[in-house]
């Protein structure tokens, strides 16, 4: 996703007021010194539907423990600024943990420490910070699993044939991006030097961006068979883009998300496979760490897998997977 700055002003706070007003019900739990627990939980963006039930799941926990809880999100993805204003906000309000989903790994790292330094938990959900010890624990997809089940899939599904491979991808250096890539070539069994790929372009994670970048590895390589995209937008753009050229049933399309709206495209037939992933599973495990450092003082500590499940309708020996009935059950969105 790219990487961005903007000025304070522009971070959007959802939810509840970052002078930490609250979320949540009752009079809320007590930490160990007998006050409030309140909690912080920083996104990406407050749009993406990914972040939405990030939020939810959040919410939900909260309410659940009795605690007050503000979320705020960057303006845009790659708002770091606006990231970094609501986490001096929320050290200023006193929260007991945050938690946050990097827009920028590396930018974010010097106000983790400012809050870790005040005795703050901080976790990460979904992009590690780099380094990744710069929080005091993570909890996120395996990315490189979720990469490793798709690119399997697709080896099994192109069955034989010789394969013209695009992969669709972040942006460099960006860990999420980096490892979903690295764990296609391992699943499908190549590397980035193979003849097999054609065509490998950079999309943001965008759905526009995807079809741009679908339409000039057409161009490039108007063979190609297969596609790896990093994300659901960046698959379905890519698919505009083929159907437009009349390809639509002879590439394969496999991706990372789970999202209602690319589980309704793996039920269709518009993507062939996607590894689900679970954001509302990461929030909320994410408050209760939080809730359980306030009450006992131990702290979350290390990466927590919040699991992934590959997705497809169409079964392929030797692959694990559940058909999208399964997915649309546990598929977040719309």
């Amino acid at each position: 996703m790219p990487r961005r700055m903007l000025s304070a002003a522009a971070v959007t706070v959802t939810t509840c007021a970052l002078a930490l007003t609250g979320c949540g019900s009752g009079s809320g739990s007590s930490g160990k010194d007998g006050g409030e627990v309140k909690v912080g939980l920083i996104t990406k963006t407050d749009t993406n539907p990914f972040f939405v039930k990030m939020r939810e799941g959040a919410e939900k926990e909260a309410k659940k423990q009795g605690v007050k809880l503000t979320t705020a999100a960057g303006k845009y993805d790659g708002d770091n600024a606006g990231q970094v204003t609501a986490l001096e906000n929320m050290i200023s309000a006193g929260v007991k943990g945050i938690l946050i989903t990097p827009n920028d790994s590396k930018a974010i790292v010097p106000a983790l420490a400012k809050a870790r330094a005040k005795g703050i938990l901080v976790i990460a959900l979904d992009t590690p910070p780099e380094p990744q010890d710069a929080a005091d624990a993570l909890f996120a997809t395996d990315n490189v699993k979720a990469g490793k089940l798709i690119g399997a899939y697709a080896k099994a599904a192109m069955q034989g044939k010789d394969a013209k491979i695009a992969t669709l991808d972040l942006s460099p250096g960006v860990s999420v991006g980096v490892q979903r890539h690295q764990g296609f070539m391992e699943g499908y069994g190549i590397t980035d030097k193979d003849p097999a790929l054609v065509c490998s372009q950079d999309t943001g994670g965008d759905r526009a961006k995807g079809q741009t970048a679908m339409e000039n590895c057409l161009q490039k390589a108007p063979g190609i068979n297969l596609v790896y995209a990093i994300n659901e937008p960046a698959a379905l753009g890519a698919y505009t883009a083929i159907k437009a050229k009349g390809r639509e049933k002879d590439v394969v399309i496999v991706t990372v998300d789970g999202g209602c709206e690319g589980v309704a495209a793996v039920k269709d037939g518009r993507i062939a496979a996607t590894s689900q992933q679970y954001p509302l599973k990461m929030a909320a495990d994410g408050v209760a760490a939080i809730v359980d450092y306030a009450k006992t003082g131990k702290k979350a500590g290390g990466y927590t897998d919040t699991g992934v499940q590959l997705i497809a309708d169409k079964a392929q020996s030797g692959v694990d997977s559940k058909d999208a009935g399964f997915g649309i059950d546990n598929c977040w969105g719309k």
